[in-house]
């Protein structure tokens, strides 16, 4: 009789014990809760006593800029000014408390680096060209000049446009010219030429070279038609180009008593390392350096500018303290320390001043500028101010490979000197010898070289993975070769031979510097010919990217167990790399160049045109090799048709009898034509890719996922738009089901006079 009630009393007894362990683990949650805030509120005070909230007051500012690039249309700049003033207002309001008060400093850093970037554009804001032209032709000033292997590019202020042009042309527009054609920096040409609007990303989530041209001041591109021809103008030749010309004299002339000396790359190679004009390195050694890892010594940047304030500085010191009686009465330490920062503003100037090259500079100069006012350089400071000063100059320089490779790698070797300094600072044991002293600290500085080297090629990898889509296995392996070469020869070697010009043995420091470039060619070409040195990557997302880049801002910045928060970011962001996307089809901006993926994975491309270099990014983007292109297409003089692994056709029609024979029988068409509404195919047509740049595409059981270069309803300056920005131009990739009808053709989309060629912007992708 028991039974029963004893049966059910069990489910009562079992809720209260649930009931307990409830209120256990909610005690157990209710300690550690406050415990784990308790123990983050004293890692930040710790971190703020240490001084460790500047670099991430830079970073915030870095994170604001990148907020105005993209936001989908232009900030009003008296908004983005009132957005920092409240934010100010707000850090001043809770400085009296820790927690808050770093909440408000980064939210006041992030208003910063927006109200930068927007007045920056207000005031850099000029017109674009919005369509290609035919031929024109213009009259102005060379600004500038540079080359690559296949041709030369200058930049042209116009001073009269073509009368005839039915658009207006742009105040400065940058055009190319065959190989050894293009005229001298400084003179006044006229040139016809056609032109095109700013060129955007070659793919969706590439490198958009438009804004940087936009915010240079750059109106279009183009290509001149012949050669240019001087002629006389009535307008005096403003500051900036005399400036230039003369700069560009003394590189150009620079460069040929280097040429003179050292034939073949190495006197390329020496003329970029010193005077940063890399127009004649042979392409086979471009790629040698690129492979082995060691491209970042052809671009001047802070390995560069390091040594030659270093080697002037420790030159003047030391023959100044040769002097008894100006080193006991002289501070010959600022002397020398002043003297550096000369030498060091001359070599950007004949450097040409590429991004990497100012933060450099701004660094050393920071701390050149704290020797000569008795204040210590805190190297994280430095850095955070290096930063900022460089966005503020050019906001741009945030999306450039150049700018966060080089920020990346610093921050890394830098985090990581100031744990290990101490190690190899500390003197051999008392009773060593003097060889086993010597050869602890060589054995210390070999080490410490092979990790300087590991360090900057982890910082950097995810930057190279993303732009380039290449790694460099071998890289430390390379440098750990190539450092002593660089370091003791041929940077010394550069620094003797600008010296010597003077006095006419220059010759004697291109000659030392040409020994030690052999030698570091023959190591990158040994070790980009061992197997799996060409590490290749496929494209992912820049959601992989920003966690990356968090990642490394919590592994380096924090000096408490903060920094171990970047361990799973590290770990979040190389999933998200895996994951990377596999489009189905992808379509260049003017729909002259498609591509399809075969069921083996590889590319299938087809060209209405030479394209080198979109051929080749699409390839890399994928991870594939420039000689992998596949051609699936099946093409005649009506058009080319592709097939997807599932068996949907892909039609490329070039007649109007073949867009009325693939309109209905094709999972998708894409035509250099307007395409009736009465097609009843998926259709990419001209309209289209004027309102989405590049798109690529993923074939799902819905429909088509379609990924635009530029999403169509933003609209940005540089954005060259010539119709408002269209919420719907996908619209047609899905279209509804109807009843079939007769498909009317219209006609080609017409452009007044010849059709202009591309603009490759390979050159620019290179100067990253």
């Amino acid at each position: 009789m028991n039974e029963p009630g004893r049966r059910r009393a069990q489910p009562a007894r079992e809720a209260v014990a649930i009931a307990g362990r409830g209120a256990a683990s909610a005690t157990v949650y209710g300690a550690l809760l406050p415990l784990l805030v308790g123990r983050f509120r004293t890692a930040i005070a710790e971190e703020s006593e240490q001084g460790r909230l500047a670099p991430w007051l830079a970073a915030g500012f870095c994170a604001g800029v990148l907020l105005y690039f993209v936001a989908p249309s232009e900030p009003w700049w008296i908004a983005a000014l009132g957005l920092f003033g409240a934010t100010v207002w707000l850090g001043y309001a809770v400085r009296s408390r820790v927690v808050a008060f770093a909440v408000a400093a980064l939210l006041a850093a992030i208003a910063a680096g927006f109200a930068t970037g927007s007045v920056r554009g207000a005031m850099i804001a000029h017109s674009v060209l919005t369509a290609p032209t035919p031929t024109v032709t213009l009259q102005g000033f060379v600004e500038s000049r540079d080359a690559s292997t296949r041709s030369d590019r200058i930049v042209l202020r116009i001073t009269k446009g073509d009368t005839t042009s039915k658009q207006p042309i742009p105040e400065r527009v940058r055009l190319a010219f065959r190989k050894g054609l293009a005229p001298a920096t400084g003179e006044h040409v006229e040139v016809k030429a056609r032109l095109r609007p700013l060129v955007g990303p070659v793919r969706p989530g590439g490198y958009d070279f438009a804004v940087g041209a936009y915010f240079s001041g750059l109106g279009a591109t183009g290509f001149v038609l012949g050669r240019s021809k001087t002629v006389p103008t009535e307008i005096g030749t403003p500051l900036s180009v005399r400036f230039n010309a003369k700069v560009e004299a003394l590189r150009r002339g620079l460069a040929e008593r280097i040429r003179a000396t050292l034939p073949g790359d190495s006197g390329a190679i020496a003329i970029a390392l010193v005077t940063g004009i890399r127009d004649h390195i042979s392409h086979d050694a471009n790629e040698a350096m690129r492979i082995s890892g060691l491209y970042h010594v052809i671009s001047i940047s802070g390995l560069h500018m390091a040594l030659v304030a270093g080697v002037l500085f420790a030159m003047l010191r030391g023959g100044l303290a040769l002097i008894p009686g100006l080193a006991l009465r002289r501070s010959i330490k600022k002397y020398a320390a002043f003297a550096a920062l000369c030498g060091v503003t001359f070599y950007l100037l004949l450097s040409g001043g590429e991004v990497a090259t100012q933060r450099a500079y701004i660094m050393i100069a920071i701390v050149l500028a704290g020797v000569l006012i008795d204040r210590p350089a805190l190297t994280l400071r430095t850095l955070a101010a290096a930063v900022v000063v460089t966005l503020i100059v050019s906001p741009e320089a945030v999306l450039n490979p150049g700018f966060q490779m080089s920020f990346a790698a610093t921050l890394a070797l830098i985090s990581f000197y100031e744990r290990w300094v101490p190690f190899v600072s500390a003197p051999p044991a008392a009773r060593a010898g003097a060889i086993s002293a010597w050869s602890v600290r060589a054995g210390r500085w070999l080490m410490l070289g092979a990790m300087t080297s590991l360090i900057a090629g982890l910082a950097t990898a995810i930057y190279a993975a993303f732009h380039f889509h290449r790694l460099a296995p071998y890289g430390v392996l390379a440098n750990v070769l190539a450092m002593p070469l660089i370091g003791l020869v041929i940077m010394p070697g550069a620094l003797m031979g600008v010296l010597l010009i003077p006095f006419g043995f220059d010759a004697l420091g291109w000659t030392v510097m040409g020994y030690g470039i052999e030698g570091m060619i023959r190591i990158a070409a040994t070790v980009s010919s061992l197997g799996g040195a060409q590490g290749r990557i496929a494209a992912f997302g820049s959601g992989a990217l920003l966690i990356g880049t968090l990642a490394l801002l919590v592994l380096t910045i924090p000096a408490t167990g903060l920094r171990w928060i970047g361990v799973p970011l590290a770990v979040a962001a190389l999933w998200l790399i895996s994951q990377g996307p596999r489009h189905d089809i992808m379509v260049d901006a003017e729909g002259d160049v498609v591509a399809l993926r075969t069921a083996d994975g590889l590319l299938s491309i087809h060209a209405n045109k030479r394209d080198r270099f979109t051929v080749e990014n699409w390839l890399a983007s994928a991870g594939l090799p420039p000689n992998a292109a596949r051609n699936a297409f099946v093409c005649d003089p009506n058009g080319c048709i592709g097939a997807l692994p599932d068996g949907s056709l892909v039609a490329i029609p070039k007649t109007q009898a073949a867009l009325i024979e693939d309109c209905g029988r094709a999972a998708l068409v894409i035509a250099s034509r307007a395409v009736p509404a009465s097609c009843g195919s998926a259709v990419i047509e001209r309209a289209t890719l004027a309102a989405t740049g590049a798109l690529a595409l993923t074939r799902t059981k819905d429909g088509w996922l379609a990924v635009p270069a530029r999403a169509p309803s933003a609209d940005r300056p540089w954005f060259s738009r010539r119709n408002a920005p269209d919420g719907n131009a996908l619209a047609r990739l899905n279209p509804a089901p109807q009843t079939k009808q007769a498909v009317q053709i219209a006609p080609p989309a017409e452009i007044s006079g010849e059709a202009p060629a591309p603009d490759t912007p390979e050159d620019d992708l290179d100067d990253q």
